[in-house]
């Protein structure tokens, strides 16, 4: 089949990932009321964003939108992935990779050789996309999503300052879509 000339595919939006900030709250809250049945406070994310020194919050935007947020608390040499939420309507879209990705960078700016998370024992999409980040299980929280009567895998990616950590991290990068590729 031809295609007409002049008709053309349509590009792919670009997802920017920046500081979250207290004008971004409106678009968080509206995903954290969606993903979560025990969502965090507004009061909680501002609290989170006045602590720049040893956390990173991020949003990712499509033009004006907030199509998804991310957390990171870095203590020493420890990060610890606190929250990554994508809007249903943008979710498998390389979004939480995205975000992921931008928080480890910045994990391993604030010197962290380690970063941890807990992830819902049946959420197998998210457990995959912690395991190409190098994420392992280490152990379980007993009834740690309470909400849902539901345990937490512990993961854990160890030695994130190491050139094959990098060399990782440029492969994912690389293998992201245009439009969600960090610049």
């Amino acid at each position: 089949m031809r295609r007409s000339l002049g008709i053309s595919e349509p590009e792919a939006p670009r997802v920017d990932v920046t500081p979250m900030r207290r004008r971004h709250l409106r678009g968080v809250m509206a995903i954290e009321r969606q993903v979560y049945s025990r969502p965090w406070s507004p009061n909680l994310f501002l609290a989170e964003m006045t602590e720049p020194n040893n956390r990173r919050y991020l949003v990712a935007k499509i033009d004006r939108d907030i199509v998804g947020y991310a957390g990171l608390i870095c203590y020493g040499d420890e990060g610890h992935v606190t929250n990554i939420a994508v809007d249903p309507t943008h979710q498998r879209n390389k979004v939480a990779s995205r975000l992921l990705y931008e928080l480890i960078v910045d994990a391993i700016d604030m010197g962290a050789h380690a970063v941890s998370l807990e992830v819902r024992v049946s959420n197998w999409g998210a457990q995959r996309l912690y395991g190409r980040y190098g994420f392992h299980p280490v152990g379980i929280r007993r009834n740690y999503y309470q909400e849902l009567n539901e345990d937490a895998l512990i993961m854990w990616t160890d030695d994130v300052r190491t050139k094959e950590y990098a060399a990782r991290l440029t492969e994912i990068a690389a293998e992201l879509p245009e439009g969600v590729r960090p610049a």
